[in-house]
């Protein structure tokens, strides 16, 4: 259907999971992708995402500043624009409060929230930069989880990283609105990789122009019981 042809998308957490299931949907409607993952390996085995889906691949940590301002310029490139951002890329520790250390708390808020923090400051900043088409100057899609609305039984840093994608996509919605930059965060739970790459789909396509700052829940209906 094209429904993303002629815009160009950065995919954070793309060789594995849900973030390859994005990639590939994304190329199969029309975008221009750049995709960015620590290593190309594919956590459920197979061909590095990248290649099958021959598209350029930006090696690189999202918690590292310089990492990802160059990963938004180089996504840039082909056409001049940035018009999709989606942060995927996200590890989890496991652990109840007392058995975290310090060092697991640090390491998944750098990946899990100061990676989406760089990456939709060096995003937004160029997007405030592009003409505004189809009522947007750009979209950003923030992958977060129910338990960024819920507690996360014995995984105490992921749960609280995943609230702050919650805080975070609301604030940048309401801070930027006016400026036809739009946030979304589709909230997924145990599933098809594919059903949360159709909701980023929907979230990153034109059809979703009047919807931001909203929190899509794509779970089955699990947190409805």
């Amino acid at each position: 259907m094209n429904r993303l042809a002629g815009k160009t998308a950065l995919i954070t957490g793309a060789s594995s999971g849900i973030g390859r299931a994005i990639a590939k949907k994304f190329q199969a409607e029309g975008a221009t992708l750049l995709l960015m993952d620590i290593t190309e390996a594919v956590v459920e085995g197979g061909e590095p995402t990248h290649r099958i889906l021959n598209v350029p691949f930006f090696q690189g940590d999202v918690s590292k500043e310089a990492d990802v301002e160059e990963a938004v310029r180089q996504a840039a490139l082909p056409t001049g624009r940035l018009d999709i951002v989606v942060n995927d890329a996200a590890i989890r520790s496991a652990k109840k409060l007392t058995d975290t250390s310090l060092e697991e708390w640090n390491r998944v808020m750098e990946v899990n929230v100061t990676g989406v923090f760089l990456m939709c400051r060096a995003a937004v900043r160029r997007m405030l930069t592009q003409e505004i088409r189809n009522e947007a100057r750009g979209r950003i899609v923030n992958i977060s989880s129910q338990h960024g609305m819920i507690s996360s039984p014995e995984d105490f840093s992921y749960g609280v990283s995943k609230s702050a994608v919650v805080y975070i996509t609301r604030q940048i919605a309401s801070d930027y609105g006016r400026d036809s930059i739009h946030a979304r965060t589709p909230l997924p739970r145990l599933g098809r990789s594919e059903d949360v790459a159709s909701a980023a789909l929907f979230l990153a396509s034109d059809e979703a122009t009047f919807i931001t700052g909203e929190n899509l829940m794509v779970d089955g209906g699990w947190m409805a019981n």
